[in-house]
């Protein structure tokens, strides 16, 4: 290798990895406040004492007088945190006191997290514009002219087909019948089908066939457990709380199951979204309403919180703050807690903006109290709620209520002792459309908020929603970063189809179903994984970002799960209900919560608990999401430890015998068993030579079995134990193409 390359290899390992969504929202909510009110008065634009400044990654790496201001992953060895820590005697900063201990383990934590630091050129020329695309209200575009003699689904294909023409490409051919009948199972249950099923499907030669199996796959209990995760994701759920005191949410799965029952009646979404901020609010008919509703506004009190925190002032802000978050980019796609502190940096959100929502939620009971481990609220739910075992004075869920209504004065540099200016309630004018909501004295105002975000106008609620589906049917969004529209968000690909897309949603009642069989009738979706034209292969990246083709996807940590229970034959399809030992507010611990949270059970993945600070090992390989964040996305990556669980854990191995038990307890010889193996794990026929093959590894294990296991029967047992744990392990089983 030359010297060039070397010294390029060198510049590349040094290159800073982009920062993630979540790392910059703790740098601007957490970092960027200390260093502006304790710091930049001595090292920032003005004065540079030291030769230092403070106000850049690159300035406080480049450092000063004293050497670099930080090592970035090694808060021990940065100069940074020794002066704020103050145990050296020459170096001791800010100099009007020391900060606290709060503050600085914020400090070190984005030391050790790489120092994270937005870089304003990333949005050069396009800083906080009041006319970006998605605070433009939804227009309704000319469905595209396509090209040449091409018959597509519906119209959604048009717009994918026509910017693949430009390109001079079109849409793969379309996939066969077992592609799609697996591919629709788990897009739409989470679980693999039955060879019942695909042997219905493959017979079943009307031209409705998959129109009607997509109805039939809806209708089913497993649609809302499978899309109420993906939900759950959104609101991030746990059965903990996490941070300092990651206490038991033992109410939590009230709140989970009122979704996946929403989600299964198809609840119109703008109602579904109207309740989660409100429910408490909102006029009813019956008792059992009301108590629903309450339930629903647990989205607003499962966010992790500081229980101990020391400062209640503090606490309660921190509070409105993940609130004000998770609505903004759950609900919205704004990353509004950006603007906590001082004016977004990106989008056009004042801070006034942000106290302005902040008064509808301080005005809004969260907390039973604030003191020593503070308390959440729980809503009573009477006699109708579904008790659980030990449940006794009535059950309660997890949610909000109203408070002593307010409207807040802007915290100075987000610190609650220091106060500016009250913001009246209102919502960020930049969002064009939806007319301004009225708050009053007499109310919150969640219900308004819940009415201006779900009023057809509004450019981004539809648009988030619609994006968010297309990304869990396609791969990734047409927005690609699913929680963020702002200016630090990526731009659709394809904007005219995004606008269709939202008002198809909200002109059909806000049907997510509706939404489903759009997407999932179309042509693009029902395409081959494999181009049809090898000489394209030099253009895959092209027609992968203009979908093309369908991407092979890796299942996600929950289908894992539920597809070897399912396939094995020991799902428990058992719905609703928790499954955790702790009581509600009982203390989790890291090293001994393995033993108290139990994961055997052989029910759904969707019911196992989520324990913030603690997850399940079998998800945490597979790319389980962080559960303190709200997250429309989700990575898939390859490492070692991947292979390593499905080749060696209880979990695949129980599996593995327990879908051998299943074989050979019906009918047939060996070769009808391994032709049984094919269609159940992997939906499809064992050609001649993988039969031929697997009967000779068969025999081969067997042999090497009878020193060791003298009994045919277990040696046969266990034979076909190893047979399967080879078939369950490979890539097949855990791809959907």
């Amino acid at each position: 290798m030359g010297l060039a390359s070397l010294l390029m290899l060198t510049l590349l390992a040094a290159e800073p990895a982009k920062p993630t969504a979540e790392e910059l929202r703790f740098f601007e909510t957490a970092v960027r406040p200390v260093l502006v009110e304790h710091c930049h008065k001595c090292h920032g634009e003005k004065k540079q004492w030291s030769n230092f400044r403070l106000d850049s990654r690159d300035a406080i790496l480049k450092g000063g007088d004293f050497g670099p201001g930080l090592v970035p992953g090694k808060p021990e060895e940065s100069l940074l945190i020794k002066a704020i820590r103050q145990t050296d005697e020459d170096l001791k900063m800010p100099k009007e006191g020391k900060l606290t201990e709060r503050q600085i383990a914020d400090l070190v934590k984005w030391v050790d997290m790489g120092a994270p630091f937005p870089a304003a050129s990333a949005v050069a020329g396009r800083k906080r514009d009041p006319n970006h695309w998605a605070f433009q209200p939804a227009k309704e575009p000319a469905v595209p002219l396509v090209k040449g003699d091409v018959a597509t689904s519906n119209p959604l294909d048009n717009f994918i087909l026509a910017k693949l023409q430009a390109s001079g490409l079109g849409l793969t051919s379309p996939a066969d019948k077992r592609t799609l009948i697996r591919r629709l199972s788990f897009d739409l249950t989470g679980l693999p089908p039955s060879p019942e099923d695909i042997a219905t499907f493959l017979a079943d030669d009307s031209p409705d066939a998959t129109d009607r199996l997509i109805d039939r796959l809806l209708a089913s209990p497993s649609y809302g457990e499978k899309w109420g995760r993906h939900w759950l994701d959104v609101a991030r759920y746990a059965d903990s709380n996490g941070l300092d005191e990651n206490v038991a949410h033992g109410n939590a799965w009230r709140y989970r199951d009122y979704v996946v029952t929403a989600i299964n009646e198809d609840r119109p979404y703008d109602r579904f979204l109207t309740e989660q901020l409100a429910g408490d609010l909102l006029s009813v008919e019956t008792e059992d309403e009301r108590q629903r509703n309450l339930v629903a506004t647990g989205f607003l009190a499962i966010g992790p919180k500081v229980l101990a925190e020391v400062d209640q002032a503090k606490m309660q802000m921190d509070i409105v703050d993940e609130q004000i978050d998770t609505v903004g980019r759950a609900l919205l796609g704004l990353t509004l807690g950006c603007a906590r502190c001082h004016d977004h940096k990106f989008d056009p959100i004042q801070t006034a903006d942000y106290y302005g929502l902040a008064g509808v939620f301080k005005s809004t009971k969260t907390m039973e109290n604030y003191t020593k481990v503070a308390k959440w609220n729980e809503n009573p739910l009477w006699d109708l709620a579904p008790k659980m075992p030990g449940d006794t004075e009535p059950p309660t869920a997890m949610g909000v209520t109203e408070d002593k209504i307010i409207d807040v004065a802007i915290n100075i540099r987000g610190n609650p002792q220091k106060l500016g200016e009250v913001a009246l309630r209102h919502v960020p004018p930049v969002v064009r459309g939806p007319q301004t909501p009225q708050f009053t004295p007499m109310e919150s105002g969640r219900r308004e908020l819940a009415q201006w975000m779900t009023d057809t106008k509004n450019p981004l609620t539809s648009r988030v929603m619609v994006n968010r589906i297309w990304r869990w049917h396609f791969g990734q969004g047409l927005v690609k970063s699913t929680d963020n529209f702002g200016l630090l968000g990526e731009k659709p690909t394809h904007p005219e189809l995004l606008d269709w897309l939202s008002l198809r949603f909200t002109d059909g009642g806000w049907s997510v179903k509706k939404m489903h069989r759009l997407m999932l009738s179309s042509s693009t979706w029902q395409q081959d994984s494999t181009p049809h034209a090898p000489r394209e292969e030099n253009q895959l990246a092209e027609r992968d970002e203009n979908y093309g083709r369908m991407k092979v996807r890796r299942l996600e940590a929950e289908e894992v799960r539920d597809s070897l229970l399912a396939v094995s034959g020991q799902v428990d399809s058992t719905m609703g209900g928790s499954l955790l030992k702790i009581k509600n507010r009982g203390y989790f611990f890291d090293h001994t919560s393995k033993d108290l949270t139990d994961y055997t059970s052989r029910r759904r993945s969707l019911y196992l608990p989520v324990v913030r600070n603690n997850v399940y090992d079998v998800f945490a390989l597979l790319d389980y999401p962080d559960a303190a964040i709200p997250s429309g996305d989700r990575a898939t990556t390859t490492v070692p430890t991947q292979a390593l669980l499905m080749l060696n854990s209880d979990l695949v191995m129980q599996s593995a015998a327990a879908l051998a038990e299943r074989l050979l307890s019906e009918p047939g010889n060996d070769e009808d068993r391994l032709r049984k193996l094919s269609v159940v794990v992997y939906g499809r026929e064992s050609s001649a030579a993988e039969v031929t093959g697997n009967l000779d590894f068969l025999k081969a294990v067997d042999k090497s079995l009878i020193a060791s296991v003298p009994d045919e029967k277990v040696r046969r047992q266990k034979a076909w134990g190893v047979m399967c744990h080879t078939v369950i392990a490979a890539n097949e089983f855990i791809y959907v193409k």
